[in-house]
């Protein structure tokens, strides 16, 4: 199944995708809690009720609802840096022995067709395409091989990055920055775990200004998702809808000769087979 959430006059709401429509989930039963967050805490196997019901209200016409993250409030947004295998040939970086974690913070959040905002006081603005892994139950010390269980599904992610706040302040601020306000695109819609057959395998791309700029396949993670749950949980409860963003691949700005950052006014697509297309614009801070 896939999932939206959208902006209306009663605050965010939740459609699901059946038979090449979309339903107001509540408007079919009322009982359902107005959150994705919220079902995937109620019970196991919400969503599966959740699509049945949809089916029954009217379906919305998609082109005219304002998007919202699929995940409204998370309350982890985990991260991986330098988890691609042709990433880290591209930067002539070691293979990281373990994950290497870091987080954003929940007001970096945007949906599909939210500007990303560069902020006043970076020039490098860099952009990364990535996978999310939504978590779907709560777990710490998860198994390895149980930790795809805790799977609910996957989202197109942008891991916007200022890189000389990340690279050259003292200590080298990777927290802030990562965490200005709108660098983490998300979206737009929640797939599934069970639409994708092998997360592993997918292919993932970027496009500026049309131009693709990163390109690649999941097969490159150096650690896999059922790894970086297992890794993670061993630190932090996890919980229903936080976020891992599992790393980018090779192409990114910083790594080009000369360098490319974003600009006031470019478009920029993350594209992943069989989760979808996120695109934002660029706009300068005002």
């Amino acid at each position: 199944m896939r999932f939206l959430t959208y902006d209306s006059i009663e605050g965010p709401r939740v459609a699901a995708a059946r038979d090449g429509q979309w339903y107001d989930v509540r408007s079919a039963d009322v009982q359902l809690p107005f959150s994705l967050r919220a079902m995937l805490a109620a019970e196991p196997g919400m969503l599966d009720e959740v699509a049945q019901a949809a089916a029954l209200g009217e379906p919305l016409d998609r082109e005219r609802l304002k998007l919202l993250p699929p995940i409204v409030g998370p309350q982890k947004i985990i991260c991986v840096g330098l988890n691609y295998a042709d990433h880290a040939a591209e930067t002539g970086a070691a293979i990281p022995g373990e994950p290497l974690i870091f987080n954003k913070f929940p007001t970096t959040l945007r949906a599909d067709g939210d500007p990303i905002v560069l902020p006043a006081v970076s020039d490098q603005v860099d952009y990364e395409a990535e996978l999310v892994v939504v978590i779907g139950r709560r777990g710490r010390h998860i198994d390895q091989a149980d930790a795809m269980d805790y799977v609910a599904g996957y989202c197109c992610g942008h891991d916007v990055s200022a890189r000389d706040w990340q690279k050259h302040k003292p200590g080298g601020q990777w927290l802030l920055g990562k965490s200005f306000d709108s660098f983490a695109p998300c979206g737009p819609e929640l797939v599934t775990a069970d639409e994708i057959a092998d997360p592993h395998q997918l292919d993932i791309r970027l496009r500026l200004n049309g131009e693709t700029m990163q390109e690649s396949n999941t097969c490159q993670l150096i650690f896999k998702i059922d790894q970086l749950i297992s890794y993670i949980s061993q630190v932090a409860t996890l919980e229903p809808g936080d976020l891992i963003y599992t790393g980018t691949p090779p192409g990114v700005g910083m790594a080009r000769r000369p360098p490319v950052f974003l600009k006031p006014g470019d478009e920029v697509e993350v594209e992943i087979d069989g989760v979808g297309r996120l695109r934002n614009a660029v706009v300068a801070a005002s």
